[in-house]
């Protein structure tokens, strides 16, 4: 079966210690079945360190220490797991973090997701269109959600236009509507969601109050950075179109990617009004 994957994916290792919202803080880690297996058969010193560490549940999981720390995680922000027992010992969750893949019926889409600091960096920080790779064909001529995709991710990158004339043309495309601009409403929704990191909370809270009114000075200061929002958006629908099963989901993706363009677009400007920065 084929695998799918952007030109970046290869480019990400993770920066370990120097990571400054480390995934293994603040998660919950569930252990996999082949991981349990190999964690009870562990002997030696460490022996007892990870058996008292472990909650042998229904889903066995790490019990986190102070501050939602993984109790792995020493001081300078390396696994002792690692450092003990050697990569190959991790659970799934830990080895694959934060690739994500897409079990498709002729094919696997793989990526990294946003929640990863560095693999943030990757993909937004990219001057050059993304393109998709594959070990075998990308898809059957026959499907049309893909073929639809690409012509979505050819929009994107058309950078003769601007960002929300290519946004505009998606949603055609799909027949979409396009997300509504109340920022008061849509803030007042995200702080009812959980959030790992309160400087989201600050944020959300400035925007529910103070929503921009003019994008004028803001375009401005991010003249020459489109490409920071290219990606995003591409970002977004290389990981949740494919799954579209009706025309309908389809155009619900859509209107998501532009919702997720236009939420970070809203909240830049806030800063910015903020900072001048």
């Amino acid at each position: 079966m084929p695998t799918v994957y952007p030109d970046y994916y290869p480019e990400f290792h993770c920066i370990a210690g120097a990571c400054k919202h480390s995934c293994c803080i603040g998660w919950e880690i569930d252990i996999d079945e082949d991981a349990a297996r190999r964690f009870r058969a562990v002997t030696g010193d460490f022996c007892d360190r990870l058996q008292k560490n472990i909650a042998w549940e229904e889903t066995p999981h790490f019990i986190l220490g102070e501050n939602e720390r993984c109790p792995f995680l020493n001081s300078d922000g390396l696994c002792d797991m690692i450092l003990t027992l050697g990569e190959d010992s991790l659970c799934n969750i830990c080895r694959d973090h934060p690739r994500f893949r897409n079990e498709l019926p002729d094919r696997v889409e793989i990526g990294l997701g946003l929640c990863c600091e560095e693999a943030a960096r990757l993909i937004l920080g990219r001057k050059e269109p993304m393109t998709l790779l594959s070990d075998g064909p990308l898809y059957d001529d026959d499907d049309e959600i893909l073929a639809l995709r690409d012509d979505i991710l050819s929009l994107l990158q058309d950078r003769e236009n601007t960002i929300p004339q290519r946004v505009a043309a998606m949603l055609r495309l799909c027949d979409a509507p396009m997300p509504h601009g109340d920022w008061g409403a849509w803030a007042e929704l995200l702080l009812s969601l959980e959030r790992l990191e309160e400087g989201w909370t600050a944020l959300l809270e400035k925007l529910k109050a103070e929503p921009p009114a003019d994008f004028t000075a803001f375009d401005a200061h991010m003249e020459g950075r489109e490409a920071e929002y290219e990606q995003l958006l591409c970002y977004l629908i290389y990981r949740h179109f494919a799954n579209a099963c009706t025309w309908e989901d389809a155009a619900a993706r859509a209107s998501f990617a532009a919702f997720g363009y236009l939420l970070l677009h809203a909240m830049g400007a806030v800063l910015f009004a903020e900072n001048g920065s």
